[in-house]
């Protein structure tokens, strides 16, 4: 089966002028459409939060976005407000592709537990669903691109390759928030766990 690929969080608040925006985070639509458009399974997920979650700093009085809090299922950084259900910011760029998608993964829409990875929420228990859909296509090599590269792509690449897939992260079409140096712990994760990083 040749290899399938996840497109993760394109989505305009992740982009410049987002609540959560990225650096040059729109600059990588073209190359990712154009990887969209070879892929023979494409499927895109998307950061679906409802309003008031608890990784939202605002759900904290007196915390500021970038502050940590432990929440039951360990340690969260609280973020600004953002992909809020059915907001401008929650939708996919206007320029991604999106039509070719064989399957669209929302995730972090428990209100109580945030979600990185395209495979499991945070609690590193509950599962998207994703896992038994590739498994049922019998898929079993994956390329990840999109935003951001030290959180959500870096969190799913971790735990496509612990679930045994094939992993490859095409670096040159993610972008990182890098928090604290949060891009280079994400590169070493991903190596340490077995993925290929293309760049």
């Amino acid at each position: 089966m040749p290899r399938a690929l996840i497109v993760i969080d394109v989505q305009y608040d992740f982009c410049p002028g987002g609540a959560l925006g990225v650096a040059d985070g729109d600059t990588i639509v073209p190359g990712i459409n154009r990887r969209i458009e070879d892929a023979p399974v494409v499927i895109l997920t998307q950061d679906w939060h409802p309003a008031g979650h608890l990784s939202f700093a605002s759900s904290h009085p007196g915390k500021a976005p970038a502050d940590m809090i432990d929440m039951p299922y360990g340690p969260q950084v609280l973020w600004p407000d953002h992909c809020v259900q059915g907001s401008h910011g929650a939708a996919f760029h206007e320029d991604l592709l999106t039509d070719p998608a064989d399957m669209i993964i929302r995730k972090g829409y428990n209100p109580e537990i945030d979600s990185y990875s395209a495979f499991f929420e945070n609690d590193r228990e509950t599962a998207t669903g994703l896992h038994g859909y590739l498994q049922s296509r019998g898929i079993s090599r994956l390329m990840l691109v999109g935003l951001a590269t030290d959180f959500c792509v870096a969190y799913s690449a971790e735990d496509a390759a612990q679930l045994g897939y094939d992993v490859q992260v095409d670096i040159s079409l993610c972008r990182a928030i890098d928090l604290d140096g949060s891009m280079a712990t994400a590169k070493a994760r991903m190596l340490a766990a077995g993925v290929t990083l293309l760049d």
